[in-house]
């Protein structure tokens, strides 16, 4: 757990302004920063960013947040990463238990310097090797692609390599995988002979490589090994060059191979990344799933490539959001997607893409295809087998439907099947509270504290209806300010300290209300005070009217002195107010 007076430092030495305009470039417009979305396809710009408030919003698609939300929405990085990436840019040391990852910071700044330089030693050599370019060619791919994704060549010899650096045997180059040392002590190139694909973070930075031979040399791909900046389980090729193109279909294809990512982008299919010498992992299809609402695996329709489907299937069932959907698409006999799109076209391969079997279906087809359903030992062993899965499946209502479809399968009843697959009955959930009708007076109020948190500690709690979403969001906002002491907590450290509360929208949507149309310094004390004497108001209204329900009940006899006596000042008070109306 990162502290929250860490996350606050951190905040307060990023400038959200400088961070989103490294990515988006940003206009000025009055006090504010503005931009086209990265979010969604727009052609007027409607994501503005405040300076002072350290805060985005995109008044077209909702998206919201500080520094850290942007890193995590741009990028499809968990808040860790997040964190950790601008704590880099600030030079800070995350403390405790994360404190390793700040001291490699200048390493890491090294290794991406080395690897950036090794990238346009590369990119020099491709120009000058007529075999590499013929083969490119050959594959369909144009100089813009080309260029577009990097592509480079490994020339043949041991040490190419020194050529571009200044010290050959430094420690950098063998760390970051360029460079390999044998038993007797000699250095020698890793890469010899292969065409090269960078593989680039979301900051732009090449983190590894992975080569294709040219002639039948094998490996026929060789990868980075893992590096302090390349891990093969969290990294994706090709996806900073999807992202525009992922974001405009809300589709991502996830296919096996570097070629097929090129060749499909050549084609004009923008929106296909590949893993890099691994299996999907489940970090994998949660960074996609951030990026997009669908999915689509596409592998070889040969046993490596239902493998590999199977494995992505596995470690999607824990990360699918029900909002969200997962497809496949098994293609013929002896085609991956460079040599469908190739021989039949762009139109026919994306016809596949829309028509993917759904991730349900799949995983019921692929079971079924391993029993003899016709035998009460095959029905078995269908459900047998699904067990596991539905345990790991953190979808309630595709569980529900994939139990009810084995049911029918299998011979059993619904029952049995979650009985015989140890299930848990699937929560209701509770329905939810209707908000009490009070948010021409309390959405103010909410804005006001997120101006002046100060203001916090002058709000009596017990004033706010209970059952109103803004009184509860107002409660947990006070509660935040109240816990981070004299010191108080900036604005974007709010907003992080309460990320993943029940009712952080709302405090999200008050921001962005405020982005437009803050309070005057000059006035906001006195905003504050109508809103206490509004609040007031309306408890004594409220006290009333209970007193009045219970004199038509018991009469004023019973009442209790103290009742009798807020009952009389209540009707002075009314009686008073009318007089002065």
């Amino acid at each position: 757990m990162i502290p929250d007076s860490f996350i606050q430092d951190l905040l307060q030495r990023v400038d959200l302004v400088d961070l989103i305009d490294g990515y988006v470039p940003l206009k000025k417009t009055g006090a504010n920063f503005a931009a086209c979305c990265p979010f969604h396809s727009e052609k007027s710009p409607s994501f503005t960013v405040s300076p002072s408030k350290q805060f985005y919003h995109c008044f077209g698609c909702g998206a919201h947040g500080t520094a850290i939300g942007f890193l995590m929405e741009y990028s499809g990085s968990g808040f860790l990463d997040a964190v950790r990436e601008l704590a880099a840019r600030c030079g800070l040391a995350l403390p405790d238990d994360h404190a390793d990852a700040p001291r490699q910071g200048p390493q890491l700044k090294r290794l991406a310097e080395t690897m950036a330089g090794a990238a346009k030693f590369y990119c020099e050599q491709l120009k000058a090797s007529p075999s590499a370019i013929s083969y490119l060619r050959e594959r369909g791919l144009s100089g813009e692609i080309a260029r577009r994704f990097g592509i480079g060549y490994a020339p043949d010899g041991w040490q190419n390599l020194a050529a571009a650096v200044d010290d050959y045997s430094a420690g950098e180059l063998q760390l970051a995988g360029l460079v390999i040392k044998n038993e007797q002590g000699r250095l020698y190139d890793r890469f010899r002979e292969r065409v090269m694909f960078p593989i680039v973070n979301q900051k732009g930075e090449v983190i590894a490589f992975g080569g294709r031979v040219l002639g039948a040399g094998e490996p026929k791909y060789l990868n980075s090994p893992e590096t302090p900046l390349f891990e093969k389980g969290r990294e994706l090729f090709g996806l900073p060059q999807a992202r525009t193109a992922i974001r405009d279909s809300d589709t991502v294809i996830v296919v096996e191979g570097y070629m097929d990512v090129v060749a499909l982008a050549q084609h004009g299919i923008g929106n296909a990344v590949a893993t890099l010498g691994t299996a999907t992992t489940g970090m994998h299809v949660q960074k996609l799933l951030r990026q997009a609402d669908r999915v689509v695996f596409c592998f070889d329709g040969d046993s490596a490539g239902r493998k590999a489907a199977w494995r992505a299937l596995e470690n999607s069932l824990e990360v699918l959001p029900e909002q969200k959907s997962i497809g496949f698409v098994l293609l013929p006999e002896g085609e991956d997607p460079d040599s469908l799109v190739r021989s039949r076209g762009s139109d026919i391969f994306l016809q596949m893409i829309t028509e993917a079997t759904p991730l349900s279906d799949y995983l019921l087809r692929e079971l079924a295809r391993r029993c003899d359903l016709s035998s009460a030992e095959g029905r078995a062993r269908l459900v047998a087998d699904a067990r596991p899965l539905l345990a790991r499946l953190q979808s309630p209502l595709l569980r529900l439907q994939l139990v009810k479809r084995l049911a029918q399968a299998s011979g059993f009843s619904q029952a049995e099947v979650e009985r015989l697959c140890a299930l848990r009955p699937i929560a209701r959930a509770a329905p939810a509270r209707a908000p009490r009708p009070a948010p021409s007076l309390l959405r103010p109020l909410l804005r006001l504290l997120l101006q002046k948190p100060a203001l916090a500690a002058q709000l009596p709690l017990d004033l706010l209806p209970d059952s109103s979403a803004e009184a509860r969001a107002i409660a947990l906002l006070c509660a935040a300010i109240a816990s981070s002491g004299t010191a108080g907590l900036g604005y974007p450290a709010l907003l992080e300290r309460l990320r993943g509360s029940e009712d952080e929208s709302l405090l999200h949507e008050a921001a962005a209300e405020l982005m437009q149309q803050p309070f005057a310094e000059d006035e906001i004390d006195a905003e504050f005070e109508g809103a206490l004497k509004q609040l007031l108001d309306g408890e004594q209204k409220r006290a009333f009217a209970l007193l009045q329900e219970k004199i038509q009940k018991v009469g004023v006899a019973g009442l209790s002195r103290e009742e009798k006596e807020q009952y009389l000042q209540a009707l002075n008070a009314r009686r008073r107010a009318k007089q002065a109306g």
